[in-house]
Parts: C-alpha cells; structure tokens; sequence
C-alpha cells in the first residue's frame, strides 16, 4: 500500500469542501483527477510536484467505492479514514438513523478486527 499518498487523499479531501463535494458526487472522476493532478503538488507548494506516488489498483478501487474497511485494512490511517466518511455519510445517516449512526456501523464493520494488532500505519 502507498500509505502515504491514501492518507495525504484522505487528509486533503477531508480539509477542503469543494474536493469532498466532487469526491461524494463522482468518486471515479475525482480520484483519476486528484492521483494525477492534486495529489502530486507538495502540501504548501504549488510550484513543485513529485512524481514518485500513485495508488495501488486495490487502493483506487477502495477511495473509488468510499470502502473504508479495505483502507483501514491496507493501512489507511485509522482517524483520517473516519473523519473523511463522516463529513460524506454523517447527514444522510443522522436523517435516517440518528446522532452517531454512521460512526456505529463504522465501528460494526469493523468488529472482525476486534482483538487484532492495529493494522501498521507505517510506509
């Protein structure tokens, strides 16, 4: 897993409401458009890029069906990949489900984790 390019879309995805918007209406289009366009700027830096980090196969299906199970099971930092479902699913979830409902099936989706080592967030 390219953990550090996974967490850097999810931890700019989550920072900036218009990339959120495009990622919740078009996810294939959005993480073709970030990977090769977004993603390479350095943080801070618009004048350089790297050209070092692309997505793994299973890592760009994963963002592209928002499965949060598979990132945290690649690796995918476990509070980036929270917070960046919540602001996507939290309303639709509150709506039907009330306070907290997404962060409940988040957690029961992840219950075959229960007495595991913490999958590594290192590169």
């Amino acid at each position: 897993m390219s953990k550090y390019y996974v967490n850097k879309f999810l931890f700019t995805v989550d920072r900036d409401p218009e990339y959120l918007k495009r990622y919740t209406e078009d996810p294939r289009s959005f993480v073709a458009t970030w990977e090769q366009s977004i993603g390479p700027k350095l943080l801070g830096n618009e004048g350089e890029a790297s050209t070092v980090h692309s997505f793994t196969a299973a890592e760009r299906e994963a963002l592209i069906n928002h499965d949060y199970v598979a990132l945290f099971e690649m690796g995918a930092h476990f509070f980036l990949n929270l917070t960046l479902f919540i602001g996507i699913y939290d309303e639709p979830y509150l709506e039907k489900h009330g306070p907290l409902s997404f962060q409940r099936e988040f957690a029961a989706k992840l219950q075959h984790w229960k007495g595991k080592d913490y999958p590594s967030v290192e590169t």
